[in-house]
């Protein structure tokens, strides 16, 4: 804001000298002083962009301040330059800061690696690693290569590579990827790829590629420029030929300079930005908001996004003379000291359904395979059906005993050497999901796209419940990104909504990148440009909305603008307006234009909206009151077993 700032300096203080009429020299010299320094480098910027083939609003600016120097009417050059500049300084402040996500990922790179030689732990930096190496991986420590465990049991976090919410179990043989997390035991794995060429390695090339490669934005006053500026040039030539008298043209230069066009979509912008914040909705940049007006294809991902991206415990199975009640109970309370990843959404359930859960004893926990204890004096175990069986004392006979045999996610319980039923788990579809597809095609998106890297089985699961037709599983970052690309490529101005590191390039690479962020957000709130910061997926379709609105109110902003202008410039052909009137009617067309386009600010008070902002469906309930999808059975999203957890 320094140039406008010392352009309203340079205009007061040579009106200071216009007391009497002899001081009217110092007060042009101040004033002419003032437009060789701040307009100069407005002039020589149009022209660079003129000669690189960039012809913007700043155009018929430029002229206006030229033309005012060689006509010796300073003041009104003076003006144009305060409105110009001071129309880019709120541009640059609706646009905000550029995203930082490959910085983040860099940062979150694994820096040191534990290599084993000759049966001694040497710590080394990952980039020394090279493959056929011999590497110690502890509990809590990512991978920093690609590898392939060598001995070891544990679970790992692969969230940040396939998106997928539950652990893996890392036995030997299990090849895992560089940004794994590991969560509970020592795992010695050997490296098949150095960690340049692992892949989170290629994730953050993806993201910075990615970024590269995205479409610049036409901004809209631009578009509307293209037309503008050469109807103000053919009537300042018509002028020019009818009266031969510069000063009109002059005139006509200052109130055709387009300050509608600088000033309307800069202040839409920061309205609607503001008025997005206040719905916890953060648009980082003022282009992401005007892009997000122009999607029409939202692509998105499943874990996290569309499902809640926890297991929760969605029923619970038993085998007489157990109740449902009692396993949660007893399991609940002997979990409370489980470090198990699944424990806590064991607990949370029995929690929900009894006010208290009593302190176990005794207990004894296999990392990865289960726990016992006793409750109330009672012996339970609860975790993978060999792990029950061996409690019991014998091999549970699968054909006698259904509820152990079933498929999916689950951990099953025995109480006092008995089998008693069978805790099942499912992540969620979150209950706005489904609504929240359906108010995107009314808000005009003409397609609606679930890329994962889960299992196919899951993710067409989930895309039936909420209502997607087009979905595609087993995909990896590089994958996602390739189909984000060619989406881009056919149908325009792709929206895409994540929550993990592996959708960072896809987020990047995207028209708009979104992020739910309510748990979080590191680098893929970086790679993003909005951000939800409540975890609501409702508040998308909110955002779209908003941004709709703001760009509609900077339309007509605009609009109304040049048309007062167009008024102005024909006033001023005749000689109507002398060149410092015409600045000053400028000004009060500038006024009008803002106060219309501060109407982004507020909420919209009338008319229909697309939105179904009232609608927030509930969860359903099954007969054990665990949330399911609404309108749906229990969905369970893995098709395959967990060797530590199911059968």
């Amino acid at each position: 804001m320094a140039v406008p700032t010392l352009a309203v300096l340079f205009a007061l203080a040579g009106a200071i000298f216009l007391r009497t009429p002899d001081d009217r020299l110092i007060a042009n010299l101040i004033w002419l002083a003032g437009l060789l320094v701040l307009g100069t480098p407005v002039v020589w910027r149009t022209i660079r962009h003129a000669a690189g083939g960039h012809f913007a609003t700043d155009i018929v600016a430029s002229l206006a301040i030229a033309s005012s120097f060689l006509l010796a009417q300073p003041l009104a050059g003076l003006i144009v330059v305060l409105m110009q500049t001071g129309g880019e300084a709120l541009e640059r402040y609706a646009e905000g800061r550029a995203s930082e996500a490959v910085r983040r990922l860099e940062e979150d790179a694994p820096r040191q690696a534990h290599r084993i030689v000759r049966g001694l732990i040497e710590d080394v930096p990952a980039s020394a690693i090279v493959p056929d190496n011999l590497l110690l991986v502890r509990p809590g420590e990512m991978f920093p290569c690609d590898g392939t465990v060598v001995s070891g049991t544990s679970h790992v976090d692969t969230s940040r590579l396939t998106g997928e919410p539950v652990p893996a179990r890392a036995v030997s043989g299990t090849a895992l990827m560089s940004g794994t997390l590991n969560l509970e035991g020592a795992l010695e794995v050997r490296a098949t790829a150095t960690s340049q060429a692992s892949q989170y390695a290629r994730i953050v090339e993806m993201v910075r590629s990615a970024s590269a490669s995205k479409a610049p934005l036409q901004r809209l006053a631009d578009r509307y420029a293209v037309w503008f500026t050469p109807v103000v040039l053919l009537v300042c030539a018509v002028a020019w030929i009818l009266s031969g008298d510069p000063t009109r043209v002059l005139a006509i230069l200052v109130v055709a300079t387009p300050c509608p066009l600088i000033l309307a979509t800069p202040v839409a912008i920061i309205g609607g930005i503001n008025r997005a914040a206040a719905r916890q909705i953060i648009m980082k940049t003022g282009g992401a908001l005007e892009q997000l007006s122009a999607v029409r294809v939202a692509v998105f991902d499943k874990t996290g996004t569309l499902t809640v991206g926890r297991p929760e415990v969605s029923d619970v199975v038993s085998v007489e003379p157990f109740t449902p009640p009692d396993i949660l109970r007893l399991a609940g309370a002997l979990e409370q000291h489980s470090s198990h990843a699944l424990a806590r959404s064991v607990v949370e359930a029995a929690m929900r359904q009894h006010e208290f859960l009593p302190t176990p004893t005794d207990v004894v926990e296999d990392p990865g395979s289960g726990i016992s204890g006793h409750v109330e004096g009672r012996s339970v175990s609860v975790g993978g059906r060999d792990y029950v069986a061996g409690r019991i004392g014998t091999r549970i006979d699968v054909d006698t005993v259904a509820a152990f045999n079933r498929v999916g996610l689950h951990a099953h319980v025995a109480i006092d050497g008995s089998p008693a039923g069978v805790i099942e788990f499912a992540d969620q579809v979150r209950p706005s999901a489904a609504a929240v597809v359906s108010d995107l095609r009314s808000l005009g998106l003409r397609r609606v796209v679930l890329l994962s890297g889960d299992h196919a089985p899951n993710v067409n699961t989930v895309a039936r419940a909420v209502g997607i037709d087009e979905a595609v599983g087993d995909l990896r970052p590089g994958e996602k990104l390739e189909r984000v690309g060619e989406l881009s490529a056919v149908e325009g101005p792709v929206m895409m909504v994540g929550d993990g590191t592996n959708d960072a390039p896809a987020l990047s690479r995207a028209a708009v990148g979104v992020a739910l962020v309510g748990h979080g957000g590191g680098v893929t709130a970086d790679a993003a440009d909005v951000l939800i910061l409540n975890d609501d997926l409702s508040r998308l379709a909110e955002a779209m909305s908003i941004s709709a609105r703001t760009m509609r109110i900077a339309r007509q902003s605009i609009r109304i603008g040049l048309a007062l202008s167009g008024i102005a410039m024909i006033a001023a052909s005749a000689g109507l307006i002398a060149p410092v009137a015409g600045a000053l009617l400028q000004e009060g067309i500038d006024v009008a234009v803002i106060l219309n386009a501060l109407r982004a600010s507020v909420p919209a008070r009338h008319g229909k909206t697309a939105l179904r902002q009232l609608r927030r469906p509930f969860p359903d309930r099954n007969r054990e009151g665990f949330p399911t999808a609404p309108g749906t059975a229990p969905l369970h999203l893995w098709s395959g077993s967990n060797p530590g957890i199911g059968p």
